[in-house]
């Protein structure tokens, strides 16, 4: 990374959106603490993903990215992470079959505990309270205490994230994983009478699957079906609790993150001069970085040459984020400043972002439409600009939950009350997650043919 690097040069930097904790001598002991602790992730696995998403950037994979707005304290629990990790699985069986390659499976998991907001502070029930930034921050009841930042969760969010890591090695790699298990789970959501659109391309899975049994290509023979790679993600918000998670890898000498695979910089925190370019910069792990509306083309060629100095494949990510109706606006103009600084990119499409409405019931919501909208854009974007496009990013859930309307349950504004069970912004539920990989899948299918035709 860049010669002269310090992982505390961060704090010389404008800060935005992290909190002012109160008690600094309460803050020096955590951050001392959670500098002699374990590493949650380790520099080979981040340097493997980062020839993953390489191979994204080329078309040659597929990058599938995914969890929660913010991880919860309260919610915490095993059959949490295995039904989010579960409908990742069965997503990227579908995503696989549309693009004909490797889906790279990303959570925002074990570390998306802290959250940008739009404002300091927030009113509830006619009182004025600061705004919940997420449990590693400060906590979501509106009381003066809850609301109070505090250094201590920091060292709650990295034993639940130790946790979360040690199930999720599990699930990946003791059988839960297996390819004709996860289909067998898809293949009772295509059942369903309002899924009869999807059943085809299951069944086309499973006879695919029957066919490579019948050649003797199975979880016995190839680990490939038994198990899975499977990586974490999280907004490098909060920079006290990473540069004390940050060490030196022993192999390269390079500075990791090592409080998740892969970090990214949020549309709120990305200034070109900011405490969060400057940290993300110097860490060897790859790097996403959302780009919005606001986005410039010079701020983006600024923030390239920052965090990917020497054009590194799969080593930068921009996660595009703009509304459904604004891809157009947008993404042509970024498209052109990367290819005009021939930079090495692998090009995300975050559809949740741009599409938070306030429903008629008064809760947060997105709707399905609006998401699929934005996805479809992107990709129509990308096969006219002649560029690849490389991965998806949601916000979702293996719970049923009703946050977001639409899909093939039909969620209106009057059910969002039923299950809305976000301290954030609104998830898609496992049945619109795996609806949407479907569709994903159609669009992932034609940009293939496409390309093919264009080699030809």
């Amino acid at each position: 990374m860049t010669k002269g690097w310090q992982k505390s040069d961060w704090r010389a930097k404008p800060r935005v959106q992290m909190p002012d904790y109160p008690d600094q001598t309460a803050l020096n002991g955590v951050e001392a603490q959670l500098a002699k602790y374990p590493p949650l992730v380790f520099a080979g696995e981040a340097r493997r993903l980062k020839k993953h998403l390489a191979a994204a950037a080329e078309g040659r994979a597929f990058l599938l990215q995914g969890g929660d707005c913010a991880e919860s304290f309260a919610e915490f629990s095993a059959d949490n992470i295995r039904d989010t990790f579960r409908v990742m699985l069965q997503m990227a069986v579908v995503l696989t079959y549309g693009a004909k390659v490797p889906v790279i499976k990303v959570g925002r998991m074990a570390g998306q505990f802290a959250k940008p907001r739009s404002a300091p502070t927030e009113v509830i029930g006619g009182v004025e309270y600061p705004s919940y930034r997420g449990d590693i921050i400060n906590g979501f009841e509106a009381t003066e205490a809850s609301r109070r930042p505090d250094p201590a969760r920091m060292l709650q969010a990295y034993t639940q994230a130790a946790a979360s890591l040690n199930l999720l090695r599990a699930f990946s790699t003791g059988g839960f994983a297996d390819i004709h298990r996860v289909h067998s789970w898809t293949l009772g959501f295509a059942d369903q009478d309002k899924a009869e659109r999807y059943r085809e391309v299951s069944n086309r899975i499973s006879d695919a699957l029957d066919f490579m049994n019948a050649a003797g290509v199975n979880a016995d023979t190839a680990h490939e079906l038994a198990a899975v790679e499977f990586y974490t993600s999280h907004e490098a918000l909060l920079l006290e609790y990473e540069e004390a998670l940050c060490r030196i890898d022993s192999i390269s000498g390079k500075p990791v993150a090592g409080s998740g695979h892969m970090i990214w910089i949020g549309d709120r925190t990305r200034q070109p001069d900011g405490a969060h370019v400057e940290f993300c910069r110097g860490v060897l792990n790859p790097i996403g970085l959302k780009c919005g509306p606001t986005t410039t083309a010079e701020d983006l060629r600024i923030l390239m040459a920052k965090l990917n100095p020497e054009n590194e494949p799969g080593r930068l990510t921009l996660i595009a984020r703009f509304g459904a109706g604004k891809v157009g606006e947008h993404l042509p103009r970024l498209i052109r400043t990367v290819q005009e600084e021939g930079a090495n990119v692998l090009w995300s499409c975050d559809p949740m972002h741009g599409n938070v409405i306030k429903s008629s019931t008064g809760y947060k919501t997105r709707p399905f439409d609006s998401i699929l909208r934005e996805v479809r854009e992107f990709f129509s974007i990308h096969k006219s600009e002649g560029t690849i496009p490389g991965g998806v990013h949601f916000e979702m859930t293996g719970k049923d939950v009703t946050e977001c309307t639409g899909g093939l349950r039909a969620v209106s504004d009057e059910d969002l009350s039923d299950r809305y069970h976000t301290a954030c912004d609104p998830r898609l539920n496992a049945s619109q997650s795996l609806e949407l990989a479907f569709l994903v899948s159609e669009e992932l299918s034609a940009s293939r043919s496409a390309r093919r035709q264009i080699a030809l």
